[in-house]
C-alpha cells in the first residue's frame, strides 16, 4: 500500500513535470497558433482563385476557418459554426481547401467532450463527407476519395479522444496525489498530536509523583529538624534521591526524542520489577503500602509493563495527595498469560467521587492508558471508606504503541 501511494505521487509529479514542459515548450501565444490555420487558409485563396471566383471564396473561407480560433474556449459552438458553413459551400457547390477546419473542429470536440462527443460529431462529419463525395467525386471514382477522408476522420476522431484520456488520467493522477497530500498531512498531524499527549501523560506522572513525594518529605524534615536531626537529615537525603531519580525519568522518557540521548540506553523503562522500589519510596513519604504481585510477569512485554507502573504510580500518588498521615494502601498484580489485574485500594477517609468529571491529568490519563490494552479503568470510593483503582489490561489488544 505504502509503495503503491509513493508510485501515485511520482505519476502525479510526472504528469506535472509533462505539462509543465509542454506549456514552456510553445514559444508563442495560443492565439498565434489558432490564428495561423486560418490566415493560411485564407492566403491560399487569396493568391490561386480567379477574380471572379475570389468573393465567394473569401466569404466561404473565413466561415469555415475564422471560428477556429475560439476553438479551445467553445468547440461545440465552434463545430456548429463550422459545420453549418460547410452546409453552404456544399449548396453552392464550391470545392475549399478550408474544407479541413471540418476535422480540426472534430479533433476539437472529441479533444473536450471524449468518447460520446466524438462519436456524435464524427457522424455529423462523415455525413458532409458522404454527401461531398455523392456531389464532387467523378464517375466511378467515388469509393476511393470517401474511404480515405472517412479514414482521416476516424484518425482525428480516435486522436483527439486519446488526447481528451490523456488529460483526463492526468487531472486523476494530480487530485490523486493532492488527496495523498493531505491525507499524509493530517496523519502526520494525528502523530504529532499522540506523541504530545503521550509526553504530556509522562511528565503528568513524573512530576506530580515526585513532587508529591518531595513535599511529603520536606514537611517531615521540616518537623523533626529539632526533635531528631538524624530522621530531618535521612528525609533530606531521600529527598535528593528523589530529585535525581525525576530527572532521570524525564531524561530517559524524552530521550526517544533524540537519537543522541545515552540516557534513554542506560536507564530503561521502569516496570513491575521496579515497583517494591515505588513502595519503598511511598513508605519514605509516609504512606504505609505493601506490594503483592501473583504470578510470573517476565513473559509481559515492556510497554505493558510501563503502563502498569504508571497506573501504580498514579494511585499512590493520589493517595499520598488526598489522605492524612496514617494511611495504608495495597497494590495487588495478578499477571497471566493473556492479562494484567491491577488493584490499588486505601483505607483513607471518604473522598468525592471524581470519575465522572474528572479534573486535570491523574485519572483521564489513567483511563487512557488502560484503554490502549482494551481495559476499562474504575475508580471510585470503597463502600466501608477507602479508595479503589481497578482494571484489567488484556496484553493481545494491541496497545504496545499506544501506551
Amino acid at each position: 500500500m505504502l509503495l503503491t501511494r509513493y508510485a501515485d505521487l511520482a505519476s502525479a509529479r510526472a504528469a506535472r513535470l509533462v505539462r509543465a514542459v509542454v506549456r514552456r515548450g510553445s514559444v508563442l501565444p495560443a492565439v498565434v497558433w489558432d490564428a495561423l490555420l486560418p490566415a493560411l487558409l485564407l492566403l491560399n485563396v487569396l493568391t490561386t482563385y480567379p477574380p471572379n471566383e475570389l468573393p465567394v471564396a473569401v466569404v466561404l473561407t473565413a466561415a469555415l476557418s475564422l471560428p477556429l480560433l475560439w476553438r479551445r474556449r467553445a468547440p461545440l459552438a465552434v463545430f456548429g459554426a463550422v459545420v453549418a458553413a460547410a452546409f453552404v459551400q456544399w449548396l453552392v457547390d464550391v470545392q475549399l481547401p478550408a474544407d479541413i477546419a471540418l476535422l480540426v473542429a472534430l479533433y476539437a470536440v472529441a479533444a473536450s467532450s471524449g468518447r460520446r462527443g466524438a462519436l456524435v460529431a464524427g457522424a455529423v462529419v462523415e455525413a458532409g463527407v458522404l454527401l461531398a463525395c455523392l456531389r464532387w467525386t467523378t464517375d466511378g471514382a467515388f469509393l476511393t476519395p470517401f474511404v480515405a477522408v472517412t479514414a482521416m476522420t476516424v484518425a482525428t476522431a480516435v486522436l483527439g479522444v486519446n488526447v481528451w484520456t490523456t488529460r483526463a488520467y492526468l487531472a486523476a493522477l494530480e487530485d490523486r496525489a493532492v488527496r495523498l497530500e493531505q491525507e499524509q498531512e493530517q496523519q502526520a498531524r494525528v502523530a504529532v498530536a499522540e506523541e504530545r499527549a503521550r509526553i504530556t501523560r509522562e511528565m503528568h506522572d513524573i512530576v506530580t509523583h515526585n513532587l508529591s513525594v518531595m513535599v511529603a518529605l520536606t514537611d517531615a524534615a521540616v518537623y523533626a529538624q529539632h526533635r531528631s536531626p538524624d530522621k530531618a537529615t535521612t528525609a533530606m537525603l531521600q529527598i535528593s534521591e528523589t530529585g535525581r531519580q525525576a530527572l532521570t525519568d524525564m531524561r530517559r522518557s524524552l530521550g526517544v526524542l533524540r537519537t543522541d540521548e545515552p540516557d534513554a540506553e542506560r536507564h530503561p523503562l521502569p516496570g513491575i520489577a521496579q515497583l517494591a522500589t515505588l513502595v519503598d519510596q511511598m513508605c519514605a513519604a509516609g504512606l504505609a503500602t505493601r506490594l503483592e504481585v501473583d504470578g510470573g510477569h517476565t513473559h509481559i512485554p515492556a510497554t505493558a509493563q510501563l503502563t502498569v507502573y504508571r497506573l501504580v504510580q498514579e494511585a499512590l500518588t493520589n493517595t499520598l495527595k488526598h489522605t492524612p498521615t496514617g494511611t495504608h494502601a495495597e497494590v495487588r498484580l495478578r499477571c497471566s498469560t493473556e492479562t494484567v489485574t491491577v488493584d490499588v485500594t486505601d483505607n483513607g477517609p471518604p473522598r468525592p467521587d471524581t470519575g465522572a468529571a474528572p479534573a486535570g491529568h491523574g485519572i483521564p490519563g489513567m483511563r487512557e492508558r488502560s484503554a490502549a490494552y482494551g481495559g476499562e479503568l474504575q475508580a471510585g470510593p470503597l463502600p466501608d471508606g477507602g479508595w479503589t483503582v481497578h482494571t484489567r489490561l488484556f496484553l493481545g489488544s494491541g496497545g504496545a504503541v499506544s501506551a
